[in-house]
């Protein structure tokens, strides 16, 4: 059987549809997600999502759709993690093209589905933020969530909407999207985590580490992004939860609005008229900031007397877990020098090693 599965933001959110597809589906099943090239200025320097065009090697699934095998490259300056994940994973990877806005993302899920067959259609999405208004002042990345929501409730095909980890991506408290939410699918555990734990290693997702972490036994309060938002770890974190497609159709007022949309610039101008701003502009803005900073030096004696001041303050705050990013950014170092800092992290102290948080001691430790 194949099992069809869209991962509504990207990024991490392929990482958990892997997740999903070994917790709920027996291991004779094809998994194909269907997923935005869609990374973190720290992997791809340029704003926004790449398409086909944007790779080498990419092997035709559909007329409308390419898949992304171990082989293929993005073209640089540009920059994707699913030619790894397609390395390390047992799946299909298939490109979701957002340029051709709503429309053309509709199309290429219709074109997928009639290709395969699947047994079952899932749109997965971590964190919540696909169940957004879109005027909640926390929400910072609405337009992807929004561009799959709106293709998948115009299929003509029965799609399931799963939302994993409410409110671990810091865009929405749980409390907002609670009584949106319906049964309880699968609550992930250990077991879940095993098959991507080498991926998360690497890959720079927060939302869908922290959800790991939580399935792994982690609580508390988690302090993720450059923000430092606080996101507790509780027993209802690594819970799925299926949610009614039209109710959060309903809900959410920038899938509504773009439904029609045939260019990605629309979205976007749909997105800063119901929202306040576009996703894109901010990845544009920080690309064009970050050509401008010099980072600071990675200097391992210089680390451990910020790292300690850090984790005071963290503490002070009732922090008790931290991801990379956090820690990279909190310490001004740049984005490309975060592995390096993971690495030099857990080589000296391995017993703060949540994987793949970070712990904060207690004062006592």
């Amino acid at each position: 059987m194949t099992r069809l599965i869209v991962a509504a933001g990207g990024g991490g959110d392929t990482i958990a549809a892997s997740m999903l597809h070994t917790a709920l589906y027996s291991e004779q099943d094809q998994a194909v997600i269907l997923t935005y090239a869609w990374d973190r200025l720290l992997i791809d320097p340029l704003p926004g999502p790449r398409r086909p065009a944007d790779f080498t090697g990419l092997e035709r699934l559909t007329p409308a759709v390419w898949t992304v095998p171990a082989q293929a490259r993005p073209i640089p300056p540009a920059g994707s993690t699913l030619p790894r994940l397609a390395a390390e994973l047992p799946h299909t990877f298939a490109l979701l093209d957002p340029y051709q806005g709503a429309e053309g993302l509709t199309h290429q899920l219709e074109d997928v589905v009639s290709h395969l067959e699947p047994e079952s259609i899932d749109l997965l999405d971590v964190g919540g933020d696909i169940l957004a208004r879109g005027d909640e002042p926390t929400l910072r990345s609405p337009l992807a969530d929004a561009l799959a929501l709106a293709a998948c409730c115009q299929v003509n095909a029965p799609i399931r909407l799963l939302v994993a980890g409410t409110g671990l991506d810091g865009e929405l408290p749980p409390a907002d999207v609670d009584d949106m939410l319906g049964p309880v699918v699968h609550t992930f555990t250990a077991s879940d985590t095993e098959a991507i734990s080498s991926v998360l290693e690497w890959h720079p997702s927060e939302a869908t580490g922290v959800l790991a972490a939580t399935a792994r036994g982690a609580r508390g309060t988690c302090e993720i992004r450059d923000a430092g938002l606080p996101v507790p770890l509780t027993d209802d974190s690594p819970t799925v939860h299926e949610v009614d497609l039209d109710d959060a159709v309903s809900r959410n007022q920038l899938a509504r609005a773009i439904m029609a949309t045939e260019h990605l610039d629309e979205a976007e101008a749909y997105s800063r008229e119901i929202c306040g701003y576009s996703e894109i502009d901010y990845e544009r803005n920080k690309a064009l900031w970050l050509k401008d900073q010099t980072p600071a030096t990675l200097n391992p004696s210089a680390i451990w007397p910020q790292l300690d001041q850090f984790e005071a303050e963290a503490r002070a705050r009732g922090v008790t877990h931290t991801t990379f990013r956090r820690i990279t950014e909190a310490l001004s170092l740049s984005g490309s020098q975060r592995d390096d800092l993971r690495r030099l992290l857990i080589n000296s102290r391995p017993e703060q090693y949540d994987a793949p948080l970070w712990r904060i001691p207690i004062a006592a430790e």
